[in-house]
């Protein structure tokens, strides 16, 4: 992250969840806030912006994009139902949940921990877009190179005596291995029915040769806006260290598994493809 500035890449995957919303039928993540959070003349401008792209990375990028989505607010229904009262995004650049919540009168609290100047730029499109920020809502600056989980979550009035719920999409890529494992290790100390989901990318030279297209193309758009990918797992490995950390339940998610799940028998073929992309489920 460059100092002052808000994510370039936040707002990249902001533009894909919304073209979800307009190109996409069935959706796999309803979402309106999707448009109205981009601002005035939003479909215009997603229309625009979907149209300059190739259409292959589009597809695949808004596929996954939207089914990661979905993936870890299923996964929050079911902690909700074990009796999980604490939701923590992490990263949350312009996820919208937190202003769609279906939870609140269940008192489940939603923490968005995100770096400070990406956090400051969302609240100024809420506040641009007329979208209130519901009380059930607590922002908690942090910068995950220099300052722990910790240092921004109790602060903000997190209880880590109580079991809580995480979603860390779009990050982990983008982070040292030394942050990701500090990140990790505050969530396996936490009580039992806490847990996490992430998406992780695999090593380049695991990929075919069709995955390494896709790898290069996505790496020069995210290095050229000085966000440039660094972290990478092999499945087994990430899984290994996962249970090294204290998570005692692991699920590793393929795209097979999320087509499966979620775009199957679709009439107009979208789906996710390749190795690239995979999201880890972690109970502790």
């Amino acid at each position: 992250m460059k100092e002052g500035k808000p994510s370039a890449t936040a707002y990249r995957v902001a533009v894909r969840r919304a073209a979800h919303q307009i190109f996409d039928h069935p959706r796999v993540l309803e979402d309106p806030i999707a448009l109205p959070i981009l601002g005035p003349d939003a479909e215009k401008r997603v229309r625009e912006a979907e149209s300059g792209s190739r259409g292959f990375a589009s597809r695949y990028s808004r596929a996954f994009m939207a089914a990661r989505s979905r993936f870890a607010e299923d996964e929050l229904a079911r902690a909700v139902k074990r009796g999980v009262s604490q939701y923590v995004i992490l990263g949350a650049g312009l996820d919208t949940f937190s202003y769609r919540n279906p939870y609140a009168a269940s008192a489940l609290r939603v923490f968005e921990v995100d770096f400070p100047a990406t956090q400051a730029w969302k609240r100024a499109r809420l506040a641009a877009a007329g979208i209130a920020e519901p009380e059930s809502l607590t922002f908690a600056p942090i910068d995950f190179e220099t300052q722990s989980l910790a240092d921004g979550l109790v602060p903000a009035g997190f209880d880590s005596g109580k079991a809580a719920f995480f979603s860390w999409l779009g990050v982990t890529m983008y982070l040292t291995h030394e942050a990701m494992r500090t990140t990790l290790s505050f969530i396996a100390s936490l009580p039992a029915s806490s847990g996490v989901v992430f998406d992780y990318g695999v090593p380049r030279e695991a990929l075919s040769w069709y995955g390494r297209f896709v790898f290069d193309w996505m790496s020069r758009r995210v290095a050229r806006v000085g966000e440039p990918f660094r972290l990478f797992f092999e499945p087994g490995a990430l899984a290994a260290e996962l249970r090294q950390l204290g998570f005692s339940s692991i699920e590793d998610v393929s795209a097979k598994e999320l087509n499966e799940r979620y775009f199957a028998n679709r009439s107009d073929k979208l789906e996710v493809k390749g190795r690239l992309g995979r999201l880890m489920n972690a109970r502790v």
